[in-house]
C-alpha cells in the first residue's frame, strides 16, 4: 500500500513538473490579448475553432522576412480554416512592423509583446536564457499546442513540412504532435 502511495505521489510530481521542464507542445496555449500596429486588442480565445499559427518574430530577421511569404501562401491555401498571429517584441516598433507588412505583403496581425507572451510559450530559463527567432507554434481548434517550431527546424525552412502539419491538425488528427 506504501509503494502505491509513494508511486502515486511521483507520478503527481511528475506531472506537475513536466510544463516546468520547458514542454512546449501538448499543452494548452497559454491566453493572451495583444495589441496590433492600429491599436486593435486580440485575444487567443477569439481564434478558438480555427488553427492558430503563433509566430514570434522580428522585423529584421532574414529567416522571417521569407517565412512571411510562406505564412501569407497558406492562408491563401486554408482560408478563414487557419489564423496566423506574428508576435514581435522591442526593439521593434509600429513604424518597422508597417513597413515590414507593406515590404512583404503581410495581411495578417503583427502584435506587440512586451516579452511576457512570448516567455509563457517560449518558457526559458538559466539553461536557455535566450530566445531566437522564429518560432512557430501551431495551436489546434481547441487551443492546444500540437506543434512548435524553432529557427533550426525543416518546418520553418519547408512549406510542405509545415503545411503537412497543418493539414493534420485541420483533419483532426490530434496525434500531430
Amino acid at each position: 500500500m506504501q509503494l502505491i502511495a509513494v508511486a502515486s505521489l511521483w507520478l503527481l510530481a511528475v506531472g506537475t513538473l513536466a510544463p516546468a521542464l520547458g514542454q512546449t507542445s501538448g499543452r494548452r496555449a497559454p491566453g493572451f490579448t495583444l495589441p496590433d500596429e492600429n491599436m486593435k486588442y486580440h485575444d487567443l480565445a477569439d481564434y478558438r475553432g480555427k488553427v492558430v499559427i503563433l509566430e514570434l518574430m522580428l522585423t529584421k530577421c532574414p529567416l522571417c522576412q521569407k517565412l512571411a511569404g510562406t505564412l501569407e501562401e497558406l492562408k491563401q491555401t486554408y482560408g478563414d480554416r487557419i489564423a496566423v498571429l506574428s508576435v514581435v517584441n522591442p526593439p521593434d516598433t509600429r513604424a518597422s512592423v508597417q513597413a515590414f507588412k507593406k515590404e512583404h505583403g503581410v495581411t495578417s496581425p503583427v502584435l506587440f509583446d512586451c516579452g511576457q507572451m512570448a516567455a509563457s510559450y517560449l518558457r526559458p530559463d538559466p539553461k536557455r536564457p535566450r530566445i531566437h527567432v522564429p518560432h512557430l507554434f501551431l495551436i489546434d481548434q481547441n487551443g492546444l499546442i500540437r506543434k512548435h517550431f524553432e529557427p533550426g527546424d525543416e518546418a520553418i525552412r519547408n512549406r510542405a513540412v509545415l503545411e503537412a502539419e497543418i493539414g493534420k491538425l485541420l483533419d483532426g488528427d490530434a496525434r500531430a504532435n
